[in-house]
């Protein structure tokens, strides 16, 4: 059973992701701060990782950095991270946090689902929100 962790203090964000991955085979692990992801990653080993930007009392870039620092010292199995951005300002941060791939907020279930598996192939997906035209 493939294990994502998911860490947003939103229970809308969790929503939009739980209807994209939620299914029998895969299982959802979410916290809601940003201080419990390293030790819900070393609980839990998941597959993936996905913090939202705002997460309680440490952020989600916070808590990639904290995770990427583990994981090259070794003290944690490496994981694709999947950062959940509030706007397209913040791609910069995410950059520099070391995170594989992000969206930018507001999300949908077909970009979610194909986010997690780019990122679990290794692919990178940076993409903002899907622009609707009226033309």
């Amino acid at each position: 059973m493939q294990r994502v962790l998911i860490a947003t203090d939103s229970d809308q964000v969790f929503a939009e992701v739980a209807a994209a991955l939620g299914s029998e085979d895969r299982e959802l692990l979410r916290i809601r701060d940003g201080r419990s992801v390293r030790s819900t990653v070393t609980d839990f080993e998941p597959e993936i990782i996905l913090l939202d930007l705002q997460i309680g009392n440490m952020g989600g870039v916070a808590a990639c950095l904290d995770l990427r620092l583990e994981m090259g010292a070794g003290r944690l199995e490496p994981s694709p991270i999947l950062l959940l951005l509030d706007r397209a300002a913040d791609t910069f941060i995410a950059e520099q946090s070391g995170a594989d791939s992000w969206l930018i907020k507001p999300l949908d279930a077909r970009r979610i689902a194909r986010a997690v598996t780019a990122t679990l192939r290794g692919d990178t997906m940076t993409e903002g929100p899907v622009e609707h035209s009226l033309a």
